[in-house]
């Protein structure tokens, strides 16, 4: 069975950005990843946001998902429960909607990595006391 990969907002960013200070990393793990790239709606609003400046940005996100490469399977309004027990319990950190949201997708999809440039995730943990497993750059 081949390892599920959820991908994080800083992921798109940076792989759609030219600029961007981590897209060689970000493009280097893009080759190795078979796709689909599993992703939430709360992301994908993210990177639509902070690509609003760059030239097709908003766009390309919308197509990585209309041709497949990037796939939404996550329901918020079936895990909302689930989703504001994560926010409570890291409140403090303080956790996004997109960041409880991939806690909840690494939960669902057993030995699965959440892909992302956010340390937070080495905070984080699913099923209340377990490492979420994440592919991220050294340096972060």
């Amino acid at each position: 069975m081949r390892q599920r990969v959820i991908i994080d907002t800083g992921l798109l960013v940076a792989f759609l950005n030219r600029r961007d200070r981590a897209q060689r990393w970000v493009r280097t793990e893009w080759d190795t990843i078979e796709p689909p790239l599993l992703t939430c709606e709360a992301v994908l609003a993210e990177a639509c946001f902070l690509l609003q400046n760059i030239y097709g940005g908003k766009e390309t996100v919308i197509s990585l998902v209309n041709t497949g490469v990037v796939h939404v399977p996550f329901r918020l309004n079936e895990e909302v429960v689930r989703i504001g027990e994560l926010l409570t319990r890291y409140q403090s950190v303080p956790m996004s909607l997109a960041d409880a949201c991939l806690v909840r997708m690494s939960e669902q999809y057993s030995g699965s990595s959440v892909s992302t440039m956010d340390s937070d995730f080495l905070i984080y943990r699913k099923n209340r006391n377990e490492i979420v497993p994440v592919i991220m750059p050294q340096d972060v």
